[in-house]
């Protein structure tokens, strides 16, 4: 599947043992991402990359693809599949190739696969802090709320991440 973005041509197709590194490489620049929104430098631990190869495990490459632009592996997106559920995870695009399209070609092969497999519907967990993921998911056409997840943080007060923020069914909720 190729399209001309800019000036170089992306090319989505399924993930390869070659893709290992620059996988491993988008999963970590994921994972800094939600360090800086959470302000937690510790989350995902010393090698957040990794921590790809344990959803590569769990997945399958037959359910990974990646965009490639000149050569290099520029984003990634999954499919998970249990029974009769679906789920878009993860989706990273490199920060300089973002705006391009990208993450929308990936995307539209993940809903493909999953229809594919007789899917009816694919669901996506973007963490509650990050804004700029769930208004982009939304503009993807992820606007059915199935569930809510919540927690409690039972450490003291002083080490919680949390900040006061969203608002739902009427009540205040930290993210």
């Amino acid at each position: 599947m190729n399209a001309n973005s800019g000036d170089a041509t992306v090319t989505i197709r399924g993930y390869q043992p070659p893709d290992l590194e620059a996988c491993r490489g988008l999963w970590a620049e994921l994972t800094e991402w939600h360090r800086s929104i959470y302000q937690s430098p510790s989350l995902g631990g010393p090698d957040p990359g990794r921590h790809f190869d344990r959803h590569l495990e769990r997945v399958g490459p037959r359910h990974l693809w990646v965009a490639e632009v000149g050569g290099q592996v520029v984003g990634l997106a999954g499919l998970i599949v249990e029974e009769e559920e679906a789920e878009l995870e993860p989706l990273i695009v490199s920060p300089a190739n973002r705006g391009r399209g990208i993450g929308r070609r990936l995307v539209q092969a993940v809903f493909e696969a999953a229809r594919a497999k007789g899917m009816g519907q694919i669901s996506v967990r973007p963490v509650a802090r990050n804004d700029r993921a769930i208004r982009y998911f939304h503009s993807l056409g992820f606007d059915v709320l199935g569930r809510v997840e919540m927690f409690t943080d039972l450490a003291p007060p002083e080490r919680q991440i949390w900040k006061p923020g969203e608002q739902l069914a009427g009540r205040g909720f930290r993210v």
